[in-house]
């Protein structure tokens, strides 16, 4: 198994990183993934990709085997972001071998035996490879990976070359689909000409601006049809994925003021000890919240743990205890146990230890720069030219840097936590409110109000919401919201041992498009805006009619005349002016008035006095605006892919 070990230790984490959702970054992350699902295809599917359901059993075993691959080197998948990640590359895989390389093949692309030899062989190595093994692989590291596959008897090994495999073929699959892609955007030399013709372009222009105003006109009236038909027009703006609103009340189990005054007495009844005991690791072990960790800590670091124990530490040369210390619910003691100068950085190079030719393997091996890491203090103070094994990795330093004063120390710890009598009580208080509610949104309100409480809001909350406000592990309350009827109360529900929370579900958006009612409030002001601007436009048509000097028409307008010299095209943002009354300008005719113009925000009234061709936007920046709207393109290439086979992830149901 010498290559698994090789890239164990060499590659760690980045293995599991480039098989799956990195091996995408370039078109696609997770949040455009999230944007394009929508509610549920079944009740025990986790989704459907092109008409294809995906079971939840299938997506658990590939969630399985890429926790597997992960765990093969080194890297167990640990905690909420690692799990989200790993449901992430499995969703993004099963899209791949639903949607994306079936509509490459059906473009006419395909990635044969030949093809795979070659990305492997090195004549044409593959991007994934040439990042894991830094672009080394050969015929002769091929056949020693094809023999460890050959002799691991528990197969493990076999699903990592596997997945390897399929995460080459499939990178080659995107390479392609995007070569075709860019290489279709094609822009010719008259276009690019034509561009860089209107960006050289200035003019000076001389205008009157009369602003629309946020006076509230009471002739102007907008009615129902009206907005059902600009509704209608503009559907698109309005699509939504099921969301749901609610209100909520949280009841935090905190230890109350008899419980800080219990652990205040349980470290006052163990301090003595800790001044004198000679085996404080197995003290800690058994007496403290803060085990010993063996670290070499510098002034300023302590300061997480608490301002009173770094300044303890650094201020002051003794080996004495400190006195106890509180910082809100902790109470801390701290003894220094050792002081040296300790480098920040060590020079090392290291092997899996135990491997055969360990030494030569060891010579051979990158010399890094590697600071002080969890688990490896030892190598900290280990003399340049030796060696030493840490957690299964053979060392040998070469060279220190930055040496620094630090101090291991001793930090007995107790922190105050919740009794049961504490625990009762905020039961019996969340249970008042879900009490009086029984069950209905009027009563839940008039509960919150009664006791006091607080009830807040969270609207168009997604089905993949597990937080509310800064309490993590709510997926049981979105669940809850997602099964209920509109205006129940839940029942009292425990987050993490920490909260009890009720909630009540006050609205319900299904996923498609909303309904009109509920965006008329959103649309009637654009049409008021509209039909204001239009009105304002034919008064100022009015006031200046028959009038061809712009002084003239400002007067007649009651305002004065305004300039903007070497204004482009592409300067409304820079030059602070209306982008519709600048693209107006950049084409009209010299020395003649124009207008009135209906702009975004004022109407205008203006004559362009002078045009100058200059030479500051060139080919090259042309080219560069071509390929940063093909890359936006190709980002979006996905996105739309799934849109149109109506893909729908409804992992947030499940996770």
């Amino acid at each position: 198994m010498a290559i698994l070990e090789t890239i164990r230790v060499k590659f760690g984490i980045l293995i599991t990183v480039l098989i799956g959702v990195a091996l995408l970054s370039f078109i696609i992350d997770p949040s455009t993934l999230q944007s394009v699902s929508s509610s549920m295809s079944s009740k025990y599917d986790v989704g459907e990709i092109d008409g294809k359901s995906i079971s939840y059993n299938d997506f658990q075993a590939k969630v399985e085997e890429i926790t597997t691959i992960s765990e093969m080197n080194g890297n167990p998948v640990q905690g909420d972001e690692a799990l989200v990640m790993v449901r992430q590359q499995a969703w993004q895989e099963f899209v791949n071998e639903y949607l994306f390389i079936p509509a490459a093949k059906k473009a006419g692309f395909n990635v044969g035996e030949e093809e795979m030899y070659q990305m492997l062989s090195g004549k044409m190595i593959s991007n994934v490879l040439m990042q894991m093994f830094q672009g080394n692989l050969d015929n002769e590291l091929l056949m020693q990976i094809e023999a460890d596959v050959q002799a691991d008897e528990t197969g493990r090994m076999k699903i990592f070359w596997e997945n390897l495999l399929e995460a080459v073929k499939t990178d080659q699959f995107y390479a392609k689909y995007q070569s075709l892609f860019a290489k279709s955007s094609f822009n010719n030399d008259l276009a690019v000409a034509e561009q860089v013709k209107d960006n050289n372009t200035t003019f000076d222009v001389e205008f009157v601006a009369v602003p629309f105003g946020f006076a509230q006109d009471s002739t102007i009236v907008v009615s129902d049809k009206e907005i059902k038909k600009y509704y209608e027009d503009h559907k698109d703006m309005y699509k939504q994925i099921a969301s749901r609103d609610i209100e909520y009340v949280v009841i935090d189990i905190v230890p109350s003021a008899d419980d800080v005054a219990a652990t205040n007495n349980a470290i006052a009844a163990v301090y003595p000890e800790f001044q004198t005991t000679e085996n404080m690791k197995s003290f800690l072990l058994s007496k403290s919240d803060r085990q010993y960790d063996n670290k070499w800590y510098k002034e300023g670091e302590l300061t997480s743990v608490s301002k009173d124990v770094n300044d303890y530490v650094f201020g002051q040369n003794t080996t004495e205890a400190s006195g106890i210390f509180q910082n809100g619910n902790s109470f801390y003691a701290v003894k220094v146990l050792e002081t040296a100068m300790v480098p920040e950085q060590v020079q090392v190079k290291y092997v899996q230890a135990g491997i055969e030719n360990a030494e030569a393997a060891l010579a051979e091996a990158e010399a890094q720069w590697v600071p002080q890491m969890d688990g490896f203090e030892a190598l900290m103070t280990v003399k340049p030219g030796e060696q030493v094994t840490v957690n299964g990795i053979l060392f040998q330093v070469l060279d220190t840097k930055d040496p620094v004063q630090k101090k291991k120390v001793a930090i007995l710890e107790k922190t105050a936590q919740p009794s049961d009598a504490t625990r009762s009580a905020c039961y019996a208080k969340a249970n008042s409110v879900a009490t009086k509610a029984g069950g209905k949104l009027e009563g839940f309100r008039k509960a919150v109000e009664e006791d006091g409480l607080y009830a807040h809001p969270f609207n168009r909350m997604p089905e993949s919401a597990s937080k509310l406000g800064s309490v993590n592990h709510t997926k049981e309350v979105t669940r809850w919201a997602f099964d209920a009827k509109e205006g129940e109360v839940s029942n009292i529900i425990s987050i993490d041992n920490q909260y009890y929370v009720i909630a009540a579900l006050k609205g319900i958006h299904k996923e498609g498009y909303s309904p009109v009612e509920e965006v008329a409030a959103r649309i009637k002001p654009v049409l008021y805006q509209e039909k204001a601007a239009a009105k304002k436009t034919a008064e100022v048509a009015a006031q200046i009619e028959g009038l061809t000097d712009l002084a003239a028409i400002a007067e007649a307008l009651g305002t004065t005349v305004s300039s903007k010299e070497d204004v482009t095209f592409a300067s409304f943002t820079s030059a602070g002016l209306d982008n519709k009354f600048i693209g107006a300008a950049s084409v009209a005719e010299e020395g003649v008035v124009n207008g009135p113009l209906q702009g975004n925000t004022a109407v205008y009234v203006y004559t362009v006095s002078n045009r100058t061709e200059g030479a500051f936007f060139t080919e090259d920046d042309a080219k560069n605006r071509e390929q940063q709207m093909s890359y936006r393109n190709l980002q979006m290439l996905l996105p739309v892919m799934m849109d149109a086979a109506d893909v729908k992830d409804n992992t947030a149901r499940f996770y």
